[in-house]
């Protein structure tokens, strides 16, 4: 934990920094063709809609024992009747019914499916009054189609709220754009991977979809307010914007992670719990839905809004002058002392001291050098030319040459 807390300290300073908002082409790439396989993968697989939403059967088990109406019976029962495969209750909804009762919702399943699923029931508990028979029932669709649109109402409603909210809290319409691509890309890659397992879609499904929509939200606010934080007075931090959007994406990182992780524990724990050890249906569809909803949130929060909304920024003219500036400031503070030419054959060459070999018993010449004249004094290529001194100079042993010097303060002004 020590590193990874260095590790935010330094990202939150810009000391260290993960670049999140450039490399347009190829992050819109990735996240394009995730949100193409989920479609496709709803197309082509669709969804397993559950017994509320295409109809089925209900039996109801009632006159049992407090020792049989509990969940151990309940699971039992589940069990039995996936293992006697009966046609159209390979998934079947068992659950308690009040303090001596078991219900159990399957597709419609016809006459011999009705007689195999009363033979399991039977076989499985022990009614007691023998008045109270096992009594299927139709359930019609209707409830479950009274669902989906009020589901629907309810996603338009919110994501009319949600750009209004964005739009007057940060001012920016912008923003609202942002944050509904990044809604949109958590809801399909949700429904991409809940196509995919071939879960039961169920109104807890719908209620689990619902709740991510607020988590996602929330995470991508977060960003944004620590941008406009970053981005309020660009000519006074002299950055441009796509640079305060990335430091205030790095600043939030690690809050972003350990929200996640500290989200996602408990809601992997209910899908592990629900899917593997108690095979509940309705608990299953909804953890599934917040579990991928919720790691697809901070994905989009980090990697797809804050890019999405230096994309939509960059033709401001604001924003435009503050890339003007930082260019501008970059060449400004290169090396401006190291300027040298191209080499060229037409370059005058200077005449260098050129010895012979004594030690070949070759006589010794030296070349006078011929004087400089004040074109190659003055052309580039000589090395770096030391700017003016600003105060009073002497030579130095150590360095070789001219040093600035400094005087004791009670002599300082005085001619000496």
């Amino acid at each position: 934990m020590g590193k990874f807390s260095r590790l935010g300290n330094e990202l939150y300073n810009g000391h260290r920094s993960i670049d999140f908002v450039h490399k347009r082409p190829l992050w819109y790439s990735i996240s394009g063709g995730i949100v193409l396989a989920a479609l496709l993968v709803v197309i082509f697989n669709g969804f397993n809609f559950g017994v509320e939403f295409t109809g089925g059967t209900e039996y109801r088990i009632n006159g049992l024992s407090s020792s049989q109406a509990n969940q151990a019976t309940v699971d039992q029962l589940r069990q039995n009747i996936v293992d006697a495969n009966i046609p159209g209750a390979h998934e079947p909804t068992v659950a308690t019914s009040g303090a001596d009762g078991i219900t159990i919702q399957t597709e419609e399943l016809g006459v011999s499916g009705n007689k195999q699923m009363v033979d399991v029931i039977e076989s499985t508990v022990t009614i007691n009054d023998p008045a109270k028979q096992v009594s299927p029932s139709s359930i019609g669709a209707s409830w479950g189609k009274e669902v989906a649109q009020r589901a629907l109402l309810g996603v338009g409603v919110f994501l009319v709220v949600v750009m209004l909210f964005i739009g007057l809290y940060f001012r920016e319409w912008k923003m609202s754009i942002a944050a509904l691509v990044a809604l949109f890309h958590d809801i399909v890659i949700t429904m991409g991977v809940y196509s995919l397992s071939g879960f039961s879609v169920t109104p807890s499904a719908v209620t689990g979809l619902l709740a991510i929509l607020g988590f996602s939200l929330y995470d991508t606010v977060v960003v944004f307010d620590k941008i406009r934080e970053n981005t309020r007075n660009l000519r006074e931090s002299r950055m441009t914007y796509a640079e305060a959007a990335n430091l205030a994406v790095n600043q939030t990182l690690v809050r972003s992670i350990n929200t996640g992780i500290i989200a996602l524990i408990p809601i992997g724990a209910i899908l592990y719990v629900s899917a593997v050890q108690l095979g509940a249906s309705s608990l299953k569809d909804l953890a599934l839905a917040q579990f991928v909803g919720m790691a697809a949130g901070v994905f989009s929060s980090v990697w797809v809004a804050p890019r999405v909304l230096v994309h939509l920024k960059s033709n401001e003219s604001e924003v435009q002058l503050a890339e003007k500036r930082a260019k501008a400031r970059a060449r400004a503070e290169a090396d401006r002392y190291a300027a040298v030419p191209t080499f060229s054959e037409t370059m005058p060459v200077d005449d260098e001291p050129a010895e012979l070999n004594d030690d070949l018993g070759l006589e010794v010449e030296t070349a006078q050098a011929r004087p400089r004249t004040d074109s190659t004094a003055n052309r580039l290529g000589q090395g770096r030319i030391a700017p003016p001194a600003r105060g009073p100079v002497r030579p130095s042993g150590a360095a070789g040459r001219q040093q600035p010097s400094r005087q004791p303060r009670s002599q300082r002004g005085k001619k000496s």
